[in-house]
């Protein structure tokens, strides 16, 4: 991969892929290093790269990869440090949508997009990265099962336990409309 490559990679899939990253850090200080660091890692094992067949599923596996390993060094320190060690709590902020609907549509929206949010970021990190990948991402179950290395009957499993899980939360904003 050459510098040309690289820059249309990011034009192409950057959005997405600090998109992905914020939702998976909850942090915009941890989506930024993680951001980077899955475009280092491209550029360091760039020999090896398989960019023919789907990139996006390659660079967010790449994203998913390191995130992991990091939850895994820090679960480790924690072990040795003890509870006082924690990550960066969330500061992501939702944008209203733009366009005609008026201030209170714009807010009940924004707080409905808030609950949702929240919801999905409470969820075990199991079943929160099937939802990302397959609703915000819009992959495929397969795309999906090769980005987390399960099988995919697994990732529908969890999709349809994280669904359930989520109708239950949100059944009061649910019931509302």
């Amino acid at each position: 991969m050459n510098q040309e490559e690289l820059e249309a990679c990011i034009q192409a899939y950057g959005r997405d892929i600090y998109s992905f990253c914020l939702q998976l850090t909850k942090s915009r200080q941890e989506a930024d290093d993680l951001y980077q660091d899955t475009f280092l890692k491209i550029v360091e094992i760039r020999e090896r790269l398989d960019f023919k067949s789907n990139p996006k599923g390659y660079l967010l596996s790449v994203s998913v990869n390191l995130w992991r390993n990091r939850r895994r060094k820090f679960a480790w320190r924690q072990r040795i440090a003890g509870p006082e060690l924690r990550m960066d709590d969330t500061d992501t902020a939702w944008e209203p949508p733009s366009g005609e609907a008026s201030v209170e549509e714009q807010m009940i929206s924004r707080e409905e997009r808030g609950l949702v949010q929240k919801a999905v970021d409470d969820l075990p990190e199991k079943y929160r990265m099937p939802v990302l990948l397959f609703y915000m991402e819009e992959l495929k179950i397969s795309e999906i099962s090769g980005i987390l290395k399960i099988p995919a009957g697994t990732v529908k499993s969890r999709l349809y336990k994280a669904k359930k899980a989520l109708e239950k939360k949100l059944e009061v904003v649910l019931n509302e409309k």
